[in-house]
């Protein structure tokens, strides 16, 4: 089947290239020339592992192309997707449709014969309505559908997401449209993976309600780890007796300094004044929005404390930049907010990221940038775990002690085994482990 993808973003990338590994056409289309260029080159713009030899792969086996050109690439496409960006928009939080809706534009200029015009950005509930209104508006004879089927990725590991799912949402009441997106997903049947079709609406909604329900989580094992520390209790323990429940299960219970990233902040707070526009608000979500903002900048203060009570001119060592592993993704990093308030305590921080230093660049550029994690630790008045790449889950401990100045390590991911801290010599700071 012959694909577009309108975005070669994070999610466009990753999904035209497996599409394409499943033996689909895939055009990639980006109205950026130098990143269309990189790509052409086999450059590509964003770390995920296994994303380059799955791009290469596909290119040299001429599945996968990429270009600036829209008009081309959807007049020969059966199936178009909308995968652009969706941010906050500034000013009162909504999710920014603009781009959007000046793909369904586009689209609509350019498409011949039926096309399934398919939604794979994260949108608010009624905006595929507005996208077939457009569509409507700009080619009354269109002969199409438009279909949300909204991605569930995790970054770090978006390449198995993709193709091992545990399920596939499809949006769309329309039998034709179903077809092709049953043959577009069909390489995934042999994996079992179900096919969920449903209304548009309730496939927009999908996608909002599972990111919330997964920050909640999140932030529901934070807030007990903070009662743990208050009444002698351990987080981790807790976490695995709750876990283990099959009605809650035991992922998104890891205690930490609160999620980041590009899906989690902006979605909530899109769902939060969605609600709000129907009159029909989502008290949790806001509360669990409110307590997760918070909770990054009081990550900083937990820093001070450990340092005893003041870091005026300490030195202060990051280890962890990107919101997660695997990734070089700096969208609402906790450590921004960790460092932010290390700063206006009068601190120079020092920090190292395996991957997220080029766009750590462009938020912190008042931070001094490591060469390694112990060219990071050297002199430093305290170390700071704040992202838990597998290069920092087994430093060696002794050289790390004589480096740093003053041997104070907050571990905010729960790395490491306080009695272990403790018999080399350090004063060691986790989470919710009181």
């Amino acid at each position: 089947m012959r694909v577009a993808m309108i975005g070669a973003g994070y999610v466009g990338l990753v999904s035209g290239a497996c599409f394409a590994d499943f033996g689909h056409e895939v055009c990639c289309v980006d109205k950026d020339p130098a990143k269309i260029e990189a790509l052409n080159r086999g450059e590509i713009p964003i770390f995920e592992p296994g994303l380059a030899e799955l791009v290469a792969k596909n290119v040299r086996e001429e599945r996968l192309t990429f270009t600036t050109d829209l008009s081309s690439a959807v007049r020969n496409a059966e199936a178009v997707f909308i995968a652009v960006g969706t941010p906050s928009r500034r000013g009162d939080g909504h999710a920014d449709l603009s781009y959007v809706y000046q793909a369904a534009r586009d689209i609509a200029a350019a498409m011949d014969g039926y096309t399934v015009i398919v939604t794979k950005s994260t949108v608010p509930v009624g905006t595929g309505d507005e996208v077939e209104r457009i569509i409507c508006e700009v080619r009354p004879d269109a002969d199409f559908a438009v279909v949300s089927n909204p991605e569930f990725l995790r970054e770090g590991a978006a390449i198995a997401d993709f193709k091992r799912p545990d399920r596939i949402v499809v949006g769309t009441e329309d039998e034709r449209a179903k077809g092709v997106m049953t043959d577009l997903y069909r390489p995934l049947y042999l994996n079992q993976s179900p096919l969920l079709v449903m209304s548009r609406r309730t496939a927009e909604l999908t996608k909002y309600a599972a990111n919330a329900f997964l920050a909640t989580k999140i932030t529901f094992i934070n807030e007990i780890a903070d009662l743990c520390e208050q009444v002698g209790a351990n987080v981790q323990d807790v976490a695995r007796g709750i876990g283990l429940d099959n009605r809650i299960g035991a992922k998104f219970l890891h205690a930490g300094p609160g999620y980041g990233g590009s899906c989690f902040p902006k979605d909530t707070l899109a769902l939060i004044k969605t609600a709000q526009d129907y009159e029909a608000p989502i008290r949790i979500v806001e509360t669990v929005a409110a307590v997760n903002s918070q909770r990054k900048r009081a990550m900083g203060r937990k820093v001070i404390a450990a340092c005893g009570g003041s870091v005026r001119g300490k030195t202060v060592a990051v280890l962890g930049l990107t919101f997660k592993p695997n990734t070089d993704d700096m969208r609402d990093a906790p450590s921004i907010d960790v460092i932010t308030a290390l700063q206006d305590a009068g601190a120079q921080v020092r920090a190292y990221d395996p991957e997220g230093m080029a766009a750590a660049r462009a938020v912190l550029p008042d931070v001094h940038y490591a060469r390694d994690a112990y060219d990071c630790a050297r002199g430093a008045d305290a170390l700071v775990l704040v992202t838990e790449w597998d290069t920092f889950r087994a430093l060696d401990l002794p050289r790390l002690r004589a480096l740093l100045a003053a041997p104070v390590v907050v571990d905010l991911r729960n790395v490491y085994r306080p009695e272990e801290m403790r018999r080399h010599g350090f004063t060691y700071v986790s989470v919710g482990r009181g």
